[in-house]
């Protein structure tokens, strides 16, 4: 428990991206994490195309994928009204994803791989250490945090302090930089079935005018079941979240066929709400990633990429703020993340709030899936910035809005 130069708080995905990217480089890094690995992780547990490209980074795709992790040819939407959206991961409009398919695992697997990339890249890993307060210099600057670990209380200094310890994150509110919006105001619940009939190698996503559902093959013949509410039903399903939960999936007339048969073979954990952010993603001395950061809906699936690619990102400028020769320099580094986030990611949250707005109109939905239906290229294009391969420009374009949404559309 000495101090370090980084000091990180979560093992997930973001926390072991940017721990294996700086430990890579030389830098004392810490990671700690109030869990013990393996753990579960509610989560629908989706990685895209392109989040391939941070797992070969860390020299973990090959032993992700022989995990038993599922490949994914693409995503499938049906909407209230029938239509169903056909999603390939494709090389067309002339993009090109590092991998063609996409990846389904259980976070148990993945995150322990990542954790371990990280480890053997030099960080130091400690876990069932959980942080209850930042430590500050007198003028405010993070310097690192008071934890407990086997029942005792200590102090970890650090040079910089990263959040990544997911929604509801510590440092985050420690650091006074968590909001929540109030639209939309969802939950989920997460479980893992096997025997589930009809389960292909595309992700499915199931729109239902009172909330939605993601499965998928997750290997080892499980699946992935991940079914999101508005917050206003939480009172009903803390009553009985596991018959709460039952009774929905057999109310979907598309899906009571294929779970009759099926055998629930893990708790239902429920987690969110989501839809929250930072206002800034760095401070004096700290900085978050990952859904620490932002997490504003799970329907297209970004939080796995984001982490990874976030980590990526950060790095390079805890890396610069390491270096800099004065506080005023490290924290103008740690300041440029914030615009570097926005850049990576600005066009993606945009899409990320249209389509949570069309998910929760089936007017809007039903109007959308209908073209999409009819038109497998748009279809392809959207799957594609879902899949981070294609950028967000090409659906935010008025022409493609057009299409979608106007053009031939009764």
């Amino acid at each position: 428990m000495a101090d370090a130069d980084v000091l990180v708080v979560g093992g997930g995905p973001a926390g072991s991206s940017i721990a294996h990217a700086l430990a890579s480089r030389g830098i004392d890094v810490m990671v700690v994490d109030r869990a013990r690995f393996p753990r579960p992780k509610p989560c629908a547990e989706y990685l895209s195309p392109q989040a391939s490209r941070s797992l070969a980074r860390m020299g973990a795709l090959d032993e992700v994928e022989r995990s038993g992790a599922a490949a994914l040819a693409g995503i499938r939407v049906y909407a209230p009204n029938g239509s169903v959206i056909a999603g390939d991961f494709v090389a067309k409009h002339g993009y090109h994803g590092f991998r063609d398919r996409g990846l389904s695992v259980r976070r148990e697997v993945l995150d322990a791989i990542l954790l371990e990339r990280a480890g053997a890249s030099g960080a130091r890993i400690v876990e069932g250490a959980k942080v209850t307060e930042l430590l500050r210099e007198p003028d405010g600057r993070v310097r690192g945090v008071r934890l407990t670990l086997d029942d005792s209380s200590r102090e970890v200094r650090a040079r910089v302090v990263v959040g990544a310890d997911g929604l509801g994150s510590v440092v985050a509110r420690r650091l006074g930089l968590t909001r929540r919006l109030r639209w939309p105001r969802r939950i989920a619940l997460v479980t893992h079935y096997k025997g589930v009939k009809d389960v292909g190698e595309h992700g499915e996503m199931h729109v239902a005018p009172d909330g939605y559902v993601g499965i998928a093959d997750v290997g080892g013949g499980l699946t992935t079941v991940a079914a999101v509410f508005p917050v206003s039903r939480s009172r009903e399903i803390s009553r009985d979240r596991i018959e709460f939960l039952r009774r929905w999936l057999f109310d979907q007339r598309r899906l009571a066929l294929r779970f009759a048969s099926a055998e629930r073979v893990t708790p239902v954990v429920a987690t969110g709400p989501f839809a929250s952010y930072a206002r800034r993603a760095s401070a004096p001395g700290a900085a978050l990633v990952g859904d620490a950061a932002d997490f504003f809906d799970p329907f297209t699936g970004e939080g796995i990429y984001a982490a990874l690619r976030g980590g990526e990102i950060l790095a390079d400028h805890v890396t610069e703020s390491l270096a800099a020769a004065t506080p005023a320099l490290a924290d103008a580094a740690l300041r440029e993340y914030d615009y570097a986030r926005r850049r990576e990611f600005g066009g993606k949250w945009l899409v990320e709030r249209v389509i949570g707005a069309v998910v929760a109109s089936p007017r809007l939905i039903n109007r959308a899936a209908r073209r999409l239906a009819a038109r497998k290229d748009l279809a392809d294009l959207l799957i594609g910035v879902t899949g981070n391969f294609v950028p967000a420009r090409e659906v935010i374009r008025l022409g493609y809005v057009w299409n979608v949404f106007i053009s031939g559309v009764p």
